[in-house]
């Protein structure tokens, strides 16, 4: 059976998103994100877009007039992927660090955790976790992670190709948010745990998404990645980003990195935040 137009489309970002995680980069300057922001703005204008992602979370003003229906509560959906950011998409909070324009393809750009962390935590493994062409991680990174969930009766794999189905070319999305500051503390969070699956009620979920870290801000936008830094993102997403921030043992990543259903063994890239009002929903 042939896919869907929505899944055939999703998948190609997908790869292309992917590409851009492979290739060698500099760094970029502050003007190329501007640039980028600039074609963004053009390549969108007046082309009926939705809303987009990353924005910042405590800014609840948008513009954006297309709009759509917020998709079930997570726990009425199939878990389909988890997978993470190097540095927070989203900014507020407490992730408002910027960490610079980094390379212009997503890598050692976006937010990271704003509080204080000790020496004790942030020294340094002797271990690579994570590694990548674009870095691995170490301990004081933050990073972002996504768990995201569809309408389809799915199963949880590899990419966001596993939150679509032959049977609903066009799911509803959710994805439930929490950034992590890593740290070098074997007492913190083990990452194993928090991205446990289980069954209720006869679908799939991550049993233990943290309750603790603040109400959830919900608004509508659309899937991130690098890829859409100057081109619009045509799907459409219901987000719920938690505003606190949760530490997280920096090894127990790294085992999760050397082997998961979700074939995940790096951090993505993050797309520049999207600040232009008529990109942006209104947060209620």
């Amino acid at each position: 059976m042939k896919r869907s137009v929505f899944s055939t489309s999703l998948l190609q970002s997908l790869m292309t998103t992917s590409a851009l995680a492979a290739g060698e980069h500099g760094e970029a300057s502050s003007g190329s994100m501007e640039r980028q922001r600039h074609a963004l703005i053009e390549n969108t204008q007046g082309k009926g877009y939705g809303p987009q992602s990353p924005r910042d979370i405590d800014q609840h003003a948008g513009g954006n007039e297309r709009v759509f229906s917020a998709a079930p509560p997570h726990p009425e959906m199939n878990l389909c992927n988890i997978h993470f950011h190097k540095n927070a998409e989203h900014k507020g909070g407490e992730f408002t660090t910027y960490a610079g324009p980094g390379d212009g393809a997503g890598y050692q750009s976006g937010y990271r955790y704003s509080g204080q962390l000790s020496p004790s935590e942030r020294a340094p493994v002797n271990e690579a976790v994570c590694a990548a062409d674009h870095g691995g991680l170490q301990s004081g990174d933050t990073i972002e992670v996504h768990y995201v969930f569809s309408t389809a009766d799915v199963k949880p794999g590899a990419t966001l190709g596993a939150c679509l189905s032959d049977a609903i070319g066009n799911p509803q999305l959710r994805v439930e948010s929490q950034v992590f500051a890593l740290v070098n503390d074997r007492e913190a969070l083990d990452f194993g745990l928090l991205t446990d699956l289980g069954m209720r009620d006869g679908r799939y979920q991550a049993v233990n998404i943290p309750d603790d870290t603040g109400v959830p801000v919900q608004y509508a936008g659309s899937t991130t990645g690098p890829a859409y830094n100057e081109k619009g993102s045509p799907f459409q997403v219901t987000w719920n980003v938690r505003p606190k921030v949760a530490k997280v043992d920096i090894r127990t990543v790294g085992e999760w990195c050397k082997g998961n259903i979700f074939d995940e063994d790096h951090a993505h890239g993050v797309r520049n935040l999207v600040t232009h009002p008529d990109l942006l929903s209104e947060i209620e």
